[in-house]
């Protein structure tokens, strides 16, 4: 099963603090509006989000459709696809994309443990 580009999107308490602690680990500024509270850093092919208020936990994400680079891919597997596949494998979803549409959508689950996982379809 091929989910996409994976990234941590992390719960931060002061957007500014974090970014400046991320840089001097080399992570730059890669997406994202800082004015907004949100912010896509990248230190070669790892991939962090900073999200200020959005978020009560941290969350796995994967972006199907896109590499690391948040470039298209040319061939993918479609959301609605992936999340056919997990249902009949016995995972319960949080939130679920709408299986009759086509193009962006999510959906959320969780692992044993509670973590979120964010399957998160841009286009």
């Amino acid at each position: 099963m091929k989910l996409g580009a994976f990234s941590v999107s992390l719960t931060v308490k002061d957007i500014n603090v974090s970014r400046s602690f991320y840089e001097n680990l080399g992570f730059e500024a890669f997406g994202g509006d800082i004015t907004q509270n949100w912010l896509i850093m990248k230190n070669e092919n790892c991939i962090i989000g900073l999200f200020q208020g959005m978020f009560d936990k941290n969350i796995l994400t994967f972006n199907p459709g896109w590499n690391e680079n948040a470039e298209n891919l040319d061939s993918f597997t479609d959301i609605r696809e992936l999340q056919k596949q997990l249902k009949t494998k016995g995972i319960t979803m949080q939130a679920e994309a709408d299986e009759s549409s086509e193009g962006p959508a999510h959906f959320i689950i969780e692992d044993p443990d509670g973590n979120q996982i964010l399957v998160d379809q841009h286009r």
